[in-house]
C-alpha cells in the first residue's frame, strides 16, 4: 500500500488533528513498530504497527462528523481557561468520539452552523485557505444595505491582517434591506464584522447559514445532529477529499493600487 504521512494516518484516525499529530510526534509519543517516530515520517497504513503513548492506533479509519446551530454566548472550542460554556457542552454523550473537535471557529456572539469532527485530515482541508470552501451568512445590519454597500463588500478592504472581501453579497428580501447574505471564502477572525464596520456597517446579528455544501436548514438552537453519508461525501467532495482532484481557490483579486502606492510598497520610492 502506497506510504502516508505518519501526520495524515492519525489524523484519519481521529487521534487528532495534523497540527496536533505533529506535537504528539514531537514530543516523542508516538512510535512507529517499536520505535520513537519524527516529524516527517511515512508509514504503511497496512503493514506498520502505530502506537501513541503505548496504545496501538486502529488500523481502520473511523471519523465521525456532526453539524450543530451554536447559539450566541457559547465558544467554539472544546476546552475553555476562562471557564465559559463550550459548544461542546452541547453534545450528549453519544457524540463525544476520541478526537472530536471544532472545525474552525464561530465568534461567541455569533450564531449557526458549526461542524464538529474527529477526521482531523478533513478539518484541515476545510478550514485551510488554499481550498477556498465557501461559507455563507445572514448578517443583519445597523442600517439598510444599498446596491453600493453590496459592491463594496465584494470588492473589499485592507484590514489589519491583510485584504478581505465578499465572494458575493446581497439582500434576500428587498422587503428587509437590512439584512444581507454574505458568502466568504476564508475564515479569519471576526471577518465579516470587521469588514462591514470598515465599510462604515456595524453587525446587530450574524448567523452561519452555510458551510461549503451544507445547509443549517431547520436545525433548532442549540440542537446538533450527524451528518448524512450523502453529506459527507459532498463535503469531501468540495476539498478533493473523496480521491478526486480538486482546483485550488484562485486567489482574491485586489483593486489595482497608484503608481506611488507600489512604489511606496516595493521599497522603489526609498532613497538608495
Amino acid at each position: 500500500m502506497t506510504p502516508t504521512r505518519l501526520n495524515r494516518y492519525l489524523a484519519r484516525r481521529g487521534v487528532a488533528s495534523r497540527r496536533g499529530a505533529d506535537r504528539l510526534i514531537g514530543e516523542g509519543r508516538v512510535t512507529v513498530n517499536g520505535v520513537a517516530a519524527v516529524l516527517g515520517t511515512a508509514v504503511d497504513p497496512e503493514g506498520d504497527r502505530v502506537a501513541v503513548d503505548g496504545r496501538v492506533v486502529d488500523v481502520t479509519p473511523r471519523s465521525e462528523t456532526v453539524m450543530l446551530n451554536k447559539p450566541r454566548g457559547v465558544v467554539s472550542t472544546a476546552r475553555d481557561p476562562q471557564g465559559r460554556r463550550t459548544v461542546m457542552s452541547l453534545l450528549d454523550g453519544t457524540a463525544h468520539a476520541p478526537g472530536l473537535a471544532p472545525v474552525g471557529r464561530l465568534d461567541a456572539d455569533s450564531r449557526g452552523l458549526l461542524l464538529l469532527s474527529s477526521d482531523g485530515d478533513l478539518a484541515h482541508r476545510l478550514t485551510h485557505p488554499r481550498y477556498g470552501v465557501v461559507k455563507r451568512y445572514r448578517v443583519t445590519l445597523d442600517r439598510p444595505a444599498s446596491d453600493a454597500d453590496l459592491e463594496r463588500l465584494v470588492r473589499g478592504a485592507e484590514l489589519e491582517d491583510g485584504w478581505a472581501r465578499a465572494v458575493s453579497a446581497r439582500r434576500p428580501d428587498p422587503r428587509v434591506p437590512a439584512v444581507v447574505e454574505v458568502e466568504m471564502g476564508e475564515g479569519r477572525r471576526r471577518e465579516v464584522r470587521r469588514l462591514c464596520s470598515t465599510l462604515g456597517m456595524e453587525v446587530r446579528d450574524l448567523v452561519r447559514v452555510g458551510f461549503g455544501p451544507l445547509r443549517l436548514g431547520s436545525l433548532e438552537e442549540g440542537g446538533w445532529r450527524r451528518l448524512t453519508a450523502t453529506e459527507l461525501r459532498a463535503l469531501r467532495a468540495c476539498v478533493g477529499g473523496d480521491g478526486t482532484a480538486t482546483r485550488e481557490a484562485a486567489p482574491l483579486p485586489r483593486p489595482a493600487r497608484s503608481r506611488g502606492r507600489r512604489a511606496a510598497a516595493s521599497g522603489e520610492g526609498r532613497r538608495r
